[in-house]
C-alpha cells in the first residue's frame, strides 16, 4: 500500500539549518553592531561639538574683549556671572583692567568644561587664564562663567 502523500525530503536539510542559523547570527550582529557603533558616533561627535563650541565661545568673549566692546563681552557670560554683575559693573571693570591685545585659545577640557588662553595685554605682558564654561539652560550652548 503506497502512503498517501509523498515522503519530506531528507537532503539537505542540515545545510539549510546551518544556513538559517547562520543568516540569523548575522542579522543579529548586524543590528547590535550597528546600534553600538551609532551610540559610540553620537558620543564622538557630542564631544567635539563640545569642543567646538567651548573654543568658539571663549574666542568671541576675548574677542570681545580686544575689540573694547564690553557689552558684547558681557553678553557672552552665563546666567550665573550676569546675576553676580550688573552689565553696567562689568564694563566699569573690564575697562579698568589692562586691555587685552592678543589671545590664543587652548583645547577644552570636555571633563570639567575649562579653556585655556594665553592672553597678551597692551603692554606686552602674557598671562594663561583659564576659561570656565557652563551650558544655558534655555539654548543648551556653552557661555562663559568664570575667568581664572
Amino acid at each position: 500500500m503506497a502512503p498517501p502523500f509523498a515522503a519530506p525530503p531528507t537532503e539537505g536539510r542540515r545545510t539549510r539549518l546551518w544556513l538559517g542559523l547562520g543568516a540569523g547570527a548575522l542579522a543579529v550582529l548586524i543590528c547590535c553592531g550597528g546600534g553600538g557603533a551609532a551610540v559610540v558616533g553620537l558620543a564622538v561627535s557630542g564631544v567635539q561639538a563640545i569642543e567646538e563650541q567651548g573654543r568658539t565661545v571663549s574666542g568671541d568673549y576675548y574677542q570681545a574683549l580686544v575689540e573694547r566692546k564690553f557689552g558684547a563681552a558681557y553678553d557672552q557670560l552665563c546666567d550665573d556671572a550676569q546675576r553676580r554683575e550688573s552689565r553696567r559693573e562689568f564694563e566699569r571693570r573690564v575697562a579698568a583692567e589692562p586691555q587685552v591685545a592678543a589671545y590664543r585659545v587652548g583645547e577644552v577640557d570636555t571633563t570639567d568644561l575649562t579653556v585655556p588662553v594665553d592672553v597678551t595685554f597692551s603692554g606686552g605682558r602674557q598671562e594663561r587664564q583659564q576659561v570656565i564654561l557652563g551650558q544655558d539652560r534655555q539654548t543648551g550652548g556653552l557661555e562663559v562663567c568664570g575667568v581664572n
